[in-house]
């Protein structure tokens, strides 16, 4: 058998498992699916917790299973540092981490913690009345860390356990300092929603994965689940590190001078060249009254501008209109377009998932502003098949399988205006090659297509709400009047447009053409419910 069927095909490697009995031991084979490990660049390599090229021993649950560790790679990078660590993470849970840490801050080293402020506080802290207070979706995430800290399981923390397993705990006892977006002086950034760290001005970790049981490990409760899927980067670069370092200045800051969020300066992306890497980076959020496209989802408009073959997305949120705006002129062009999308998002109104499958959701009898179902529809959409509990926590996409946009950044406007955010977009097809095999491994289990459920959905809405106005596409485009070459009487002529509006509407364009409906903000009288009067009138 050559290297080249090696490497095409699948493996499969069988673990022995010693089983005692009464009669002396057999052996059990269990046989679990294995691919042959994809090159790493020496500079930027990739991990996935997911992966079918390797396995680990899990210590909190005691199990092997399939995956690349992201918290070994996390902890063995924190105990290589020397001189210093900052870590700008959502939330930390994981207490190997918290130890790591911890023992690099007594051995003398400087270390660095921003938390988002939502997170920024050891669980096994919380009072009963603080607990009852908690939202469902957070009173489930305490239980389940609770028991995670309860070694012993006799329902009561003591402070073995806690010193043991209460991440944030083990941080306090060892004094080591952080700080969350609420340091500012405000209420916090919409999210400190960052993942990186860097050591010793060389080695940066950029990850989609919060530091959590349920982002990297599995459910603690739930011995099948295998962690949200994410994916993480190990770079080698102090130029790298150097900018991450600028991000993580801004908002460590000194005494009244933090920056989270929109207090931020206005920065452009930055690209270095790295061995055979090409790497763009950028920081979120920027402020809407800027040129959208200088913003982060800004960049990947533009990144997928260049796709001539191909484009797959695998995404926890898909809600940027004008990113599926861009992807539907790439599909008119003969590009091959395939995403993924997380269940829990893929078929809200706001949704692009819809627009690609050529479906409208309203949201209380209103389509969002902008609302454009596809002309040509994709069957390439899907929802992955995951384990029950885990999450299509991804954020990535790649671009004639040679380019990859990922970090923490969600394609959402939620994250481009208002979230601290990371976005890269690396140029190598070895590093591409990773992010390929993780979308062809969860789209070969998904299940494509619009659900019944979801299609009798808007069946009823159709029936419910008859007044509804169709998006913009479903109208006769020939009957659309142009925003940006419309004379003042057609404009004039539009629903809820006077004289003195159509005037403002060509003044603005004329500082700056529109791309799209919800452009026309920027116009003096045109509130929200003009603008969907609009819908399907207008084109830019």
């Amino acid at each position: 058998m050559n290297l080249t069927f090696i490497k095409k095909y699948t493996f499969y490697s069988l673990i022995l498992i010693l089983t005692g009995c009464q009669n002396g031991c057999q052996q059990k084979a269990t046989e679990q699916k294995t691919l042959l490990p994809l090159p790493q660049d020496p500079l930027i390599q990739v991990y996935l917790n997911h992966s079918q090229t390797s396995k680990y021993q899990e210590a909190y649950r005691n199990k092997e299973r399939l995956g690349d560790d992201l918290e070994k790679q996390i902890v063995d990078t924190i105990k290589g540092a020397e001189s210093q660590i900052d870590i700008a993470i959502q939330e930390l849970r994981l207490p190997k981490i918290a130890q790591a840490i911890a023992e690099k801050h007594k051995a003398g080293v400087k270390v660095r913690l921003i938390i988002e402020n939502t997170y920024n506080r050891p669980l096994s802290s919380l009072l009963p009345q603080e607990v009852k207070k908690l939202k469902p979706r957070e009173s489930q995430k305490y239980k389940e860390y609770r028991s995670f800290i309860d070694i012993n399981q006799d329902g009561k923390l003591d402070a073995n356990e806690i010193e043991q397993r209460d991440a944030l705990a083990i941080l306090d006892k060892a004094k080591v300092t952080r700080r969350d977006d609420t340091s500012d002086n405000s209420r916090g950034s919409d999210l400190m929603h960052h993942k990186f760290v860097v050591v010793d001005n060389r080695f940066v970790i950029v990850t989609s994965a919060n530091f959590t049981l349920s982002d990297v490990h599995g459910d603690y409760a739930k011995p099948d689940t295998l962690g949200n899927a994410n994916n993480l980067l190990k770079i080698d670069s102090p130029e790298i590190a150097t900018l991450f370092t600028e991000e993580f200045n801004l908002m460590w800051g000194a005494s009244n001078n933090k920056k989270f969020g929109l207090k931020k300066p206005i920065r452009a992306p930055r690209t270095i060249k790295l061995g055979d890497s090409t790497v763009t980076i950028h920081f979120s959020p920027t402020s809407p009254t800027q040129p959208w496209i200088n913003s982060s989802n800004g960049l990947i408009h533009t990144t997928l501008s260049t796709a001539t073959k191909s484009v797959d997305m695998a995404l926890f949120v898909f809600s940027d209109q004008r990113l599926a705006n861009i992807l539907e002129g790439r599909h008119q062009q003969k590009v091959s377009i395939r995403a993924l999308i997380e269940k829990s998002f893929a078929y809200r109104s706001y949704s692009e998932a819809l627009d690609m499958m050529g479906f409208a959701l309203s949201d209380k009898c209103k389509y969002e502003v902008d609302n454009k179902p596809w002309r040509q529809p994709l069957t390439t959409v899907a929802i992955p098949s995951l384990p029950h509990g885990d999450l299509l926590h991804h954020k990535f996409g790649v671009i004639d399988n040679q380019t990859v946009i990922t970090g923490s950044h969600n394609w959402s406007e939620a994250a481009n205006t208002g979230n601290d955010e990371t976005l890269l977009v690396i140029q190598n097809p070895v590093i591409a090659a990773h992010y390929t095999r993780e979308f062809e491994r969860l789209y070969q289990k998904s299940q494509p297509g619009l659900p019944q459920r979801i299609q009798q959905k808007i069946k009823q809405e159709q029936k419910q709400c008859p007044k509804i106005d169709l998006p913009s596409t479903i109208e006769n485009k020939a009957l659309q009047v142009n925003l940006n070459t419309a004379t003042l009487a057609e404009l004039e002529a539009l629903p809820g447009i006077g004289k003195k509006t159509a005037q403002r509407i060509i003044d603005a364009r004329q500082q700056k053409l529109f791309t799209s409906l919800k452009d026309l903000e920027r116009v003096k009288g045109l509130s929200n419910s003009k603008l969907q009067k609009l819908q399907g009138y207008v084109s830019w």
